[in-house]
């Protein structure tokens, strides 16, 4: 465990450092608008990752309340790096959008490498156990409440964080997208829920939740 530790460290110290590398490449073009360069979808999934690593690396379970909530921001966190790659593999890569991220190294460490590595530290960490299904709506909380911004945001001052939301382009059009985007949620997180409960190589399999 100690190598998992420190390697989540390094993935954290490199998605902080991704994002003041963009902070500091788009500053360096224009004035920074704080709530649209922190709007992104792709930029506070791997804030909370970021946060979820350090959190998960340097704590030590000490009863099974607190080792659940951890256990639940992992799952929650890695649902939401799933989501941020596949939307950009399919939706924004084919338009050369960079999704907030125009900094080359940092856009792959945010929309490729940081999401597979959630996916692999998910598979193999020891530290996992079943998670409640009682708990799943937990997973859906901040992605709904991120749309419900953003439409917000694009009907008054016309910022939206992503071209397929934009009001444009027609509401119905938005409607179809923010559907998918909660399925997709709701089908990543049903994944990781799942996925819980396979027991981590060399790890004895857990009781079901």
């Amino acid at each position: 465990m100690r190598f998992v530790r420190w390697l989540r460290l390094i993935v954290a110290a490199s998605i902080a450092a991704a994002v003041v590398a963009t902070l500091a490449e788009t500053a360096s073009r224009t004035t920074i608008n704080p709530f649209n360069f922190f709007g992104y979808f792709t930029i506070q999934s791997n804030l909370i990752g970021c946060v979820v690593l350090v959190v998960a690396s340097v704590s030590r379970p000490d009863s099974p309340r607190r080792d659940e909530a951890i256990l639940l921001l992992r799952g929650a966190a890695t649902t939401y790096l799933v989501v941020v790659g596949l939307v950009y593999a399919v939706l924004l890569a084919p338009l050369g959008a960079a999704g907030g991220v125009p900094l080359p190294w940092a856009n792959v460490v945010m929309h490729v490498i940081v999401p597979v590595y959630f996916v692999v530290d998910w598979l193999l960490a020891p530290d996992r156990h079943p998670l409640p299904w009682r708990k799943f709506w937990i997973v859906l909380v901040y992605p709904l409440a991120w749309c419900a911004v953003v439409l917000v945001r694009g009907a008054t001052d016309g910022w939206v964080p992503y071209p397929f939301l934009d009001p444009s382009s027609g509401y119905g059009s938005v409607a179809f997208f923010v559907a998918l985007i909660t399925l997709v949620v709701t089908a990543a997180g049903a994944a990781v829920w799942g996925l819980s409960r396979v027991p981590a190589p060399g790890t004895p399999a857990s009781p079901r939740a």
